[in-house]
């Protein structure tokens, strides 16, 4: 698939042909669905913690009589039902990380990027250089190519770019080599750069 290739100003200097074993590939909404439950599990810290009667800081003393009171026996005041006792089936600390091949992760990846190029959802631009860190500059760059809310993938660090989209609102940078689901989905346009396109074909293709 051909797609045309922009310059910052937001004018088309060329085209460039897309791979087709990257962005042509059947769609498979399934593993992209698991692949993206993965990722926001693997983000989940699961540093929960309630403490159960054994770790609670209660008296040991016995409630009241065993007998004799009328009311039903009670052993211990750090019993759950008690106001201050302890929590019972709570949630502790634990791993939320799910595993997943690497060959399914690409698969994924490449079934989004289908889907993005179908959507006429992705920017190619001949190079990022701005020039100089100026948040002006990059704003004026993303509304020249119509993204509203981008994702830029970067062939490597850009000190210049990387600095004058951290204050922009909805948009971020991202290496290719980060590349990944949840970012795809929650951009509204991939902005890829000649460089780029090599980066993940000798990653993906």
């Amino acid at each position: 698939m051909k797609i045309a290739v922009k310059n910052l100003q937001g004018q088309q200097v060329g085209e460039v042909e897309l791979p087709d074993n990257i962005f042509s590939v059947e769609v498979n909404q399934a593993l992209m669905h698991q692949s993206l439950l993965r990722q926001n599990a693997n983000a989940h810290l699961g540093t929960h913690k309630v403490k159960t009667r054994a770790e609670v800081n209660r008296t040991k003393k016995k409630a009241f009589a065993q007998k004799g009171t009328g009311n039903a026996r009670q052993g211990s005041r750090k019993a759950p039902h008690w106001v201050g006792g302890g929590v019972a089936f709570g949630p502790v600390v634990r791993s939320y990380v799910q595993a997943m091949p690497k060959k399914m992760v690409r698969g994924a990846i490449r079934s989004a990027l289908t889907q993005k190029c179908l959507d006429q959802e992705i920017v190619v631009v001949d190079s990022f250089d701005l020039g100089q860190a100026k948040t002006k500059d990059f704003v004026n760059a993303m509304k020249a190519l119509e993204v509203n809310k981008g994702l830029v993938v970067l062939p490597a660090h850009n000190e210049n770019l990387e600095r004058a989209a951290r204050n922009t609102e909805g948009h971020k940078t991202l290496l290719s080599g980060y590349l990944n689901i949840r970012d795809i989905f929650t951009h509204d346009k991939l902005v890829l750069s000649l460089d780029t396109l090599k980066k993940v074909e000798e990653w993906l293709g």
